[in-house]
């Protein structure tokens, strides 16, 4: 069984939820079933996948999990365009955010690679 803690997508990608929690708590009230949740279910979905792949029994399973997160991931890039959009988030926080999904999404790439080996 592998240890999800020492992957550094799983830490960069907790790290992306804390911050993603933060500064979600400042949306508008009224996004709070709406994008706040999605967002948040979004990109915890990320470093939770991962855990998950890391508790099973082989390579298969654990990329059939990233291929999860990869999703996520994906799936949290345009809830945070669509915040910037909305201007819900700052350009600055966008483009930092942007930056470390894309950072996440490649090296879930370069891992699934390792894994089909």
């Amino acid at each position: 069984m592998r240890d999800f803690k020492k992957y550094d997508i799983w830490q960069l990608s907790h790290e992306l939820t804390l911050e993603v929690y933060k500064i979600t708590s400042g949306f508008p009230k009224e996004e709070l079933f709406g994008l706040t949740s999605q967002i948040r279910r979004a990109v915890s979905s990320i470093p939770t996948n991962i855990s998950e792949g890391c508790g099973r029994n082989s390579d298969k399973e654990f990329n059939q999990f990233l291929n999860i997160a990869l999703g996520s991931a994906s799936e949290t890039e345009y809830l945070l365009t669509l915040s910037k959009d909305l201007n819900y988030i700052e350009l600055n926080n966008f483009e930092t955010f942007n930056s470390k999904i894309n950072l996440i999404k490649s090296k879930i790439n370069k891992l699934k690679l390792v894994l089909t080996k």
